[in-house]
């Protein structure tokens, strides 16, 4: 059999990430797999690995608009599947073949209170359209893989029907960020000119909470602990931009304390992880939140937003606070800073957790579910 993945739609970001370390780790032929093809623009095909089952297909539609690559995926991809399973890991492709696998990997949609916090705009509207529209590819698909128990959980009771089969297979994470867990530096060691070092490394966007992650830094700060915190990471929403300068302008205009870097290229976060002592994660909504994974691996004692899949992937291997709560956070902050075998514990928890996420874990868990489903589904054909 063949598998062949529609990645049209992935061009930059988690889902090229994911795509490219899917098919480094993969032995397809372990899973009885004669074949992979890749249909994807050429930027993406130049980022793939070179293996001997490995074929980057390429069209030159698919370099151009959405109109265009939505025309390909349903005219054109049907005559090159055959009886191969198709694959849309981008989680949507408005081809019609079976059977076809796609997968889960934004809970935005799937979350009313979530997309509400973007009021009424542009990207509001995007999540409303996107919410029924991948409710029916979930739906319609032969397969369908969740990132995390959570996700399924969620957004299978949204579905007019639930998929005829599931799987969830969590992403791994770049071994670059693997690294064992550092002493825990104790307070007392710590002074305004050599402060405990926290770090929050996300987007920044309405759920990421970012100003409160500040607001609650500021407090610690005010209370005579000597602290600094990192931000790394861009900004997708002006509004939140603005309200997380606007606090650092307000808080630390000298940057004292205070210090967003903005985007960073991927090899230099494993710079920032080696440099923290404690790292904050704030999201309020995450399918698989791969950056708190990230910090798990690097052997980083955790304090952790309570909502969403958080408890699920870090499990008793972190602290928890409410992310809507500065006051949670602060309160939180000022316990871990103060109890050094505590981090201490909380690293050496979530270090030896973050080895449940592995790329050749996740490449086997994939294939073997891509191999299920033409086993029961037959052969590729076009939905009635």
């Amino acid at each position: 059999m063949k598998v062949v993945i529609d990645a049209s739609n992935l061009r930059a970001g988690g889902g090229l990430t994911h795509l490219v370390a899917l098919l480094s780790a993969a032995d397809p032929p372990a899973h009885g797999i004669d074949g992979v093809d890749v249909w994807s623009g050429a930027r993406t095909l130049a980022r793939l690995p070179t293996r001997p089952w490995l074929t980057a297909r390429h069209n030159a539609s698919l370099d151009r608009s959405l109109p265009e690559r939505l025309w390909w995926q349903r005219v054109e991809l049907p005559r090159h599947v055959g009886d191969a399973v198709l694959f849309a890991p981008g989680g949507a492709t408005a081809s019609p073949v079976r059977p076809r696998v796609v997968m889960s990997r934004n809970m935005l949609p799937f979350e009313a209170a979530e997309r509400a916090r973007y009021g009424f705009g542009v990207t509001r509207a995007r999540l409303e359209v996107l919410r029924p529209a991948q409710a029916r590819q979930f739906a319609g698909a032969d397969g369908v893989i969740f990132l995390t128990a959570y996700a399924r959980d969620h957004i299978v009771p949204q579905l007019a029907r639930p998929p005829r089969r599931e799987a969830i297979i969590p992403h791994g994470v770049d071994p670059s960020f693997r690294m064992a867990p550092r002493p825990a530096r104790a307070l007392a060691d710590a002074s305004a000119a050599d402060p405990l070092r926290l770090l929050y490394v996300s987007t920044v966007s309405p759920y990421k909470h970012f100003h409160r992650v500040v607001e609650a830094v500021r407090a610690v700060r005010a209370a005579g602990l000597p602290v600094r915190l990192d931000l790394v990471g861009p900004s997708d929403h002006a509004p939140s931009r603005e309200a997380l300068v606007q606090r650092i302008a307000a808080y630390d205009p000298g940057g004292r304390f205070l210090r967003w870097h903005g985007a960073v290229a991927h090899e230099a976060l494993a710079a920032h992880y080696a440099a923290a002592e404690l790292f904050v994660y704030a999201s309020s909504c995450e399918n698989l939140p791969n950056i708190l994974v990230e910090a798990m691996a690097a052997g980083l004692p955790i304090a952790c937003s309570d909502r969403g899949p958080m408890p699920e992937v870090l499990g008793d291997a972190g602290a928890y606070f409410s992310p809507e709560d500065p006051d949670s956070l602060a309160a939180l902050l000022r316990d871990l800073a103060a109890d050094a075998p505590r981090r201490d514990d909380l690293a050496a928890r979530a270090h030896a957790r973050a080895e449940r996420f592995d790329w050749g874990r996740c490449a086997a868990d994939t294939f073997e579910f891509l191999a299920a489903v033409h086993r029961g589904a037959g052969p590729g054909r076009a939905a009635p």
